[in-house]
């Protein structure tokens, strides 16, 4: 286990869930991984955090009710550490980024930007004041990864290494089996998943991993409690098992195990 005390610019620091029903979720989320409920009222949604040992790992609020009717449906947000939102956002916007939201004040806790990529994944800028995001992370329940799935890996790969300076190494010369590895200060971070692995049909969007100590007891307890599985437990080899599947409210998220070294 390793607390965070501050993450450094370009790391994923912080995940939010958007639920259409927030006592399904807690329950949900809190039998599943052994979340503690944080409760607090921020306007205009209510809001709370999901905590472990006494440490931040997700937070969640109710999806507002213009967004629904719209069509958006219960989803998982991914924020990205920057020393400067209004800098990002702004440097965003000339690589041919959507600025969804434009940097506003999160009372005291920080300054955050709501972005949408050139391929379309929207992603959300952080710029940490009093609230740094994760606190706990390397155990079982904790954020550790995250793919981007788009239909365009070059794009989105010279967005992402102008944007944050992120190193990408590709897996494989295979186009269809091309799994490009994201890298910020050499530390792996996820990737940009190969066409043979995303839905055409689905937009392009940021897929968060929860680390587990056992992928098929955790798949199968998700289903247990409502979850629809997309991708049953498998093996990646030499590195663990992974599942993907979508929490009773339709929110999609992947959960994986480490292999043993």
């Amino acid at each position: 286990m390793l607390r965070v005390e501050k993450h450094v610019p370009g790391d994923f620091c912080w995940i939010e869930l958007a639920t259409t029903d927030q006592t399904a979720a807690k329950k949900f989320y809190s039998e599943l991984f052994g979340w503690d409920i944080h409760e607090f009222t921020m306007a205009p949604n209510d809001f709370f955090t999901f905590k472990m040992d006494g440490c931040d790992v997700a937070a969640a609020y109710t999806l507002p009710a213009e967004q629904r009717s719209q069509g958006v449906p219960a989803h998982w947000n991914l924020y990205v550490a920057v020393e400067n939102a209004d800098a990002a956002a702004g440097r965003a916007a000339k690589l041919g980024a959507k600025v969804l939201a434009a940097p506003f004040d999160v009372f005291d806790a920080g300054r955050v930007a709501v972005l949408q990529d050139p391929t379309g994944a929207v992603f959300s800028a952080w710029q940490a004041k009093r609230y740094i995001g994760f606190g706990i992370k390397g155990v079982p329940g904790a954020f550790c990864v995250a793919d981007l799935s788009t239909p365009d890996q070059e794009a989105a790969s010279r967005f992402y290494e102008q944007l944050f300076g992120w190193r990408i190494e590709k897996e494989d010369e295979n186009p269809a089996h091309n799994y490009y590895h994201l890298f910020n200060h050499n530390e792996f971070i996820g990737g940009i998943l190969p066409p043979a692995f995303r839905d055409p049909a689905a937009p392009p969007y940021w897929q968060i991993y929860l680390q587990v100590s056992d992928c098929d007891a955790i798949a199968q307890k998700a289903k247990s409690l409502g979850a629809k599985l997309y991708m049953p437990p498998m093996k990646i080899e030499d590195i663990g098992r992974m599942a993907v599947m979508a929490d009773p409210q339709s929110a999609a998220f992947a959960i994986f195990e480490a292999a043993q070294r």
